[in-house]
């Protein structure tokens, strides 16, 4: 069997997914916060600081939509996998901890010649109110050619003139080895074999990683740094980063739409490695 495409539309029993305090503070570790000023994140990073009340990064929401529903892709070497594109909704701020029931399906398969675009939606609710929204795409290399269709085509383009805003951060060294404690111990991230078989000199940092990154930037720059206002953002991984890389989060703002913002994230270089960025206000 190579890709099962029988799964598409099919909606997976509900999951449950916990969380707690401890979580939500080692995932704003794992994402670089507090890193290059320990006292500038507290209410993300600590639970018991006088005055502040601990909240919960935005982007948390992508693992808090997260359940392994028992349901196989098909046969395939997990080393041609990679993360492709990902977006998050939020329909209400994240608690600090909760217990979710979590749905998910495949949205789609899509035949991209060399490989396939598997494409999925995760909704996490709780007390059955929808609380986050979380749709993703993984490319699979070597599983195309199957006579599918292609999918749909994103019109986004870069807007012309310099960046309103940027933000830099950089990651440490050992950041992969950080963020695998939230939950993603995919060996293409600490296991230097294991990355050698996908094509990669090192193991590499995960993309929600450096999503998580880049929601912090929009977080701070566009929000004010109040989760609340975090609506939506979604973007498409365009290049690998490599651990201890300095990451630059390039703003725009829409002067049609005052709550909306695109964005790209680059290397210190200019490589691109999340591409066609876009983000709402609540």
């Amino acid at each position: 069997m190579a890709l099962d495409h029988a799964l598409v539309g099919v909606m997976s029993e509900p999951v449950e997914r916990s969380w707690d305090s401890t979580a939500a503070i080692l995932y704003a570790l794992g994402v670089g916060a507090g890193a290059d000023d320990p006292t500038a994140e507290l209410e993300f990073t600590t639970e018991n600081t006088a005055g502040v009340e601990q909240q919960v990064l935005p982007t948390f929401g992508v693992l808090a939509a997260a359940a392994r529903t028992g349901r196989r892709l098909g046969d395939f070497d997990p080393a041609r996998l990679v993360h492709a594109e990902q977006s998050l909704e939020l329909h209400a701020p994240l608690p600090v901890a909760a217990t979710a029931q979590v749905t998910s399906q495949v949205t789609g398969i899509h035949d991209k010649g060399k490989g396939a675009l598997v494409t999925s939606e995760n909704v996490a609710a709780v007390d059955g109110t929808p609380l986050v929204t979380t749709r993703s795409a993984v490319f699979i290399r070597g599983e195309g050619g199957f006579g599918g269709e292609r999918g749909p085509s994103d019109e986004w383009r870069r807007p012309d003139g310099a960046p309103d805003e940027q933000v830099r951060y950089r990651t440490r060294p050992d950041q992969a080895l950080i963020y695998r404690l939230s939950g993603d111990r995919n060996p293409l991230h600490a296991d230097p074999a294991f990355a050698a078989r996908g094509g990669f000199a090192r193991p590499i940092l995960h993309g929600l990683c450096t999503y998580g990154f880049t929601g912090r930037a929009l977080l701070h720059a566009l929000c004010g740094s109040d989760p609340k206002r975090f609506g939506a953002m979604s973007g498409r991984f365009s290049a690998p980063v490599l651990p201890g890389q300095e990451l630059v989060v390039s703003l725009w703002r829409d002067p049609d739409g005052p709550d909306d913002a695109l964005f790209q994230t680059s290397t210190a270089d200019g490589t691109v490695v999340i591409d066609r960025g876009r983000f709402r206000l609540r």
